[in-house]
């Protein structure tokens, strides 16, 4: 691990996290930004899943994904930068690795709605009631997305002060 985190904090990347003023607090923006993009998009098409705005068919608040896809991007480029930046403040802390187990949830989650509910969901009509299945999935994308979150709220408190 240790050997690891020498060699990210030798990369050009490393290098101009810390030594730009702005390179954090622009990240931290954008990662926001990313954030917002996504549980906007993904948050607004899980509820309808749920049953809220029954009178939206899916299929149209569907069409607000790929804005969920640019935010995950956005945020992923940033994570990396911040990690590039400090890593030993990222490998030894308990609140990322949940937040990594949190985004996995919400990697498989995806797979398995867009492998099989998803094609029950995309014909749905307004007032439609939604699948057991894709209902599931919603909830399990809205808890996760909470998770991410949370977990990414509390690197700041969770910070390792030592190096094991």
């Amino acid at each position: 691990m240790q050997s690891a985190m020498e060699w990210i904090t030798s990369t050009p990347m490393s290098y101009f996290v810390l030594d730009h003023a702005w390179a954090w607090p622009v990240a931290e923006a954008l990662h926001f930004t990313g954030l917002v993009l996504m549980v906007g998009a993904v948050g607004l098409f899980d509820l309808r899943l749920l049953g809220l705005g029954k009178g939206i068919a899916p299929a149209a608040l569907h069409r607000l994904v790929p804005l969920a896809v640019v935010g995950f991007g956005i945020s992923l480029a940033t994570g990396l930068l911040f990690i590039s930046g400090t890593p030993d403040q990222y490998f030894y802390n308990s609140a990322f690795h949940l937040k990594l187990v949190f985004l996995f949830v919400m990697g498989a989650n995806a797979a398995f709605f867009y492998a099989g509910p998803f094609r029950a969901v995309r014909s749905l009509g307004p007032a439609d009631d939604v699948p057991a299945a894709a209902r599931l999935s919603a909830g399990i994308s809205l808890a996760a997305m909470i998770g991410v979150m949370c977990c990414g709220r509390m690197l700041t408190f969770f910070r390792p002060t030592t190096v094991f």
